[in-house]
């Protein structure tokens, strides 16, 4: 399990980890006066979709337009990309290549 996401409130926590799929847990933090919620788990692509992290349903409407022949945000799909090279490094993930 890696630390997947961090939250500032438990119920948000809560719905979080309700969404991913695998093992998961849910740590409190004190810092100061605040508490802030840890959600570890299985890092996945479905599990980081799930969760709405790194653009990827967005990534998700551009590959479907992509695929279906209609124009799409180029720019921002390579920024999308970027940014999950990056993630793909940290959580040992491989980019699925129909998403380049």
């Amino acid at each position: 399990m890696k630390l997947l996401n961090t939250y500032d409130d438990r119920e948000t926590a809560e719905a979080a980890a309700h969404k991913i799929t695998g093992e998961k847990r849910l740590a409190s933090e004190r810092d100061a006066t605040e508490t802030i919620y840890n959600l570890f788990g299985q890092p996945s692509w479905a599990n980081f979709y799930k969760l709405g992290m790194f653009n990827l349903p967005q990534l998700k409407e551009i590959v479907d337009q992509r695929q279906a022949g209609l124009t799409f945000d180029q720019a921002k799909h390579q920024e999308i990309i970027s940014m999950l090279k990056y993630a793909a490094k940290q959580f040992e993930l491989e980019i699925p290549a129909h998403w380049l």
